[in-house]
């Protein structure tokens, strides 16, 4: 009996010294991983041309975090593309809200919902100037024994999008003009930290891989809050990309470009 709770007893602790080992190196990796390179932001504009990539939910780096956005909501996909596109460059008034230099945002996964609401009143200069159309969905249906085509208007969702919060704040809206959706940013990650790329949230692996990554032109509709995004922001800056767009958002390009 003796021997066997000694044979016990030393898996037990050879069990805990390779559990020790493989946190340890769990930490390590977490620790050295590097920053993406660093980009020089893209003049900030109404309209402009972006990297676009996707993402969804399943993916295995986004596990942690389920379906929910870097705010604590729910992650939405955009409602279908829209057959015909308005490609107007009616746009609205771009405020800075911190200063004039900083002209781009960013942070990363937060456990528990964020007090930051998207969805507050804007200011009437900050509303869209026009006409966003809506999806149509097309439901056959019997009459008088005659089969009748109706075109029902779907309501409109903005899809969820991740971004660098100091290039684009939380909050802020725009049009893929390619295919007409609207996203929101509320959700940001590792690998967008200094990059100008948009990374739109997807509902299947299938759409994520279909959009690949392109080059979009958007109309950006709405700019987010900077000071929000950075108040947001700043209690989580022990992640180093998050400290790169806290950096960016006071202003401190050079230090943002500096951080590995």
């Amino acid at each position: 009996m003796i021997e066997r709770a000694q044979f016990h007893l030393l898996v037990s602790l050879a069990l805990a010294c390779v559990l020790a080992i493989l946190l340890s190196s769990c930490g390590t990796t977490t620790v050295s991983r590097s920053l993406p390179p660093y980009e020089p932001p893209i003049a900030r504009a109404n309209l402009q041309t972006v990297h676009t990539t996707a993402y969804t939910d399943t993916e295995a780096d986004h596990l942690e975090y389920t379906n929910h956005n870097a705010l604590g909501g729910v992650l939405h996909a955009a409602s279908a593309p829209m057959r015909r596109v308005e490609d107007s460059p009616r746009a609205l008034p771009v405020k800075v809200a911190l200063h004039e230099r900083s002209e781009y945002r960013m942070a990363s996964y937060s456990a528990g919902p964020q007090p930051f609401s998207l969805d507050g009143d804007a200011a009437p200069a900050t509303r869209p100037t026009h006409r966003v159309e809506r999806a149509r969905k097309v439901v056959v249906k019997t009459r008088h024994g005659r089969k009748v085509v109706v075109k029902k208007v779907q309501p409109l969702v903005i899809g969820s999008a991740a971004a660098d919060w100091s290039r684009w704040p939380a909050g802020t809206t725009f049009r893929v003009l390619s295919t007409g959706q609207i996203y929101r940013v509320d959700d940001y990650g590792w690998a967008l930290a200094g990059r100008n790329t948009i990374d739109l949230y997807m509902a299947t692996r299938g759409d994520m891989d279909r959009w690949g990554a392109r080059e979009e032109p958007i109309e950006i509709l709405r700019w987010g809050d900077a000071e929000e995004s950075l108040r947001l922001l700043e209690p989580h800056e022990d992640y180093r990309h998050i400290k790169r767009m806290v950096l960016e958002l006071k202003g401190r390009e050079q230090e943002a470009a500096q951080l590995h």
